[in-house]
């Protein structure tokens, strides 16, 4: 079963970040997350939204 939620550090893995600039994003609601009492979570269908949201367009 694939897993949909993750974690601060197998999502900085996933999109190539570190973990610091994660947690400065998370507190600038930068990108999406979710709250878990203290645990911050990410959405993995949400994360590549968001990625896809974030790409540039190529010149012609």
């Amino acid at each position: 079963m694939d897993r949909r939620y993750l974690g601060i550090k197998d999502c900085s893995e996933y999109i190539g970040v570190t973990k610091g600039t994660l947690y400065v994003w998370v507190c600038y609601r930068k990108i999406p997350y979710i709250k878990v009492g203290r645990l911050v979570k990410f959405d993995l269908i949400a994360i590549e939204e968001w990625l896809k949201d974030h790409a540039v367009a190529e010149l012609n």
